[in-house]
């Protein structure tokens, strides 16, 4: 698929985002300075993940976190996922979701049911995404290797570390519902991992999370837990992670 940049602005600490398009799927790319300038010095690259929000509402957000990493010289990118912002709607995923919704809602235990079809059909549609959207942007002369994963759905997360060897580390959020099935595949990620806990997040499962890290079959990993709820996250565990990737992919 034809990656095509649509707009371009530069943001403050000379950061330049670009927006594009990869056939039908809209996304973001954030350069620093020696990445951008007239003779670019091939930068390192940090995939950002996020919840399917939509790149709309995650944008502050998403800017935010590509600032601290292009301040460490990383090109960071983001594409949006499948059935979320303006992309056409998956009526199966919805469902799952509406489903999700009425089991938390009513307080009903999350059945394995569920949380197989909310997670497992993005994931089986988003991977293959990103891997063609790593594929396009290493194909610029401004983006180099190593490439980094970092935050978003940790089972795409974990999908990717397993499907593409050109991942070469991963920053996880221990924050979303993990299929039983991904956690076969967790023991075959190898990479070094970067794992975010908040232990009193009210819409995880905190023994399932720590069961999850526990079947990572990297010899590498690093379990950073903090008090607080989903978005309690304090700003140190940024930087932790900042400092985990200039590790990794420097």
């Amino acid at each position: 698929m034809p990656l095509h940049f649509t707009s371009e602005q530069r943001l403050d600490d000379n950061v330049l985002e670009r927006e594009f398009t990869l056939g039908e799927i809209p996304g973001i790319l954030w350069t620093p300075e020696s990445a951008s300038s007239s003779t670019p010095s091939p930068a390192p690259l940090i995939l950002l993940g996020h919840p399917p929000l939509g790149l709309r509402g995650m944008h502050p957000r998403l800017v935010a976190r590509a600032k601290r990493a292009a301040a460490d010289g990383f090109a960071t990118a983001t594409i949006e996922l499948p059935g979320s912002g303006d992309r056409p709607r998956l009526a199966a995923l919805e469902q799952a979701r509406a489903d999700l919704r009425h089991a938390m809602q009513s307080g009903e235990p999350v059945s394995d049911e569920i949380t197989e079809a909310v997670v497992l059909p993005l994931v089986d549609k988003a991977v293959p995404e990103w891997q063609a959207t790593l594929d396009a942007l290493l194909s610029l002369p401004e983006i180099g290797g190593p490439v980094g994963y970092s935050g978003g759905v940790i089972s795409i997360g974990i999908r990717l570390a397993v499907a593409d060897p050109r991942i070469a580390a991963a920053g996880l959020f221990a924050g979303s519902l993990v299929p039983r099935a991904m956690f076969e595949e967790a023991r075959r990620v190898t990479i070094p991992l970067h794992v975010l806990l908040q232990w009193d997040d009210e819409g995880n499962d905190r023994q399932a999370a720590l069961d999850l890290f526990d079947a990572f079959g990297s010899k590498e990993k690093t379990l950073h837990a903090n008090m607080g709820g989903h978005t309690g996250v304090p700003q140190s565990a940024g930087e932790d992670a900042a400092r985990f990737f200039t590790r990794h992919l420097r």
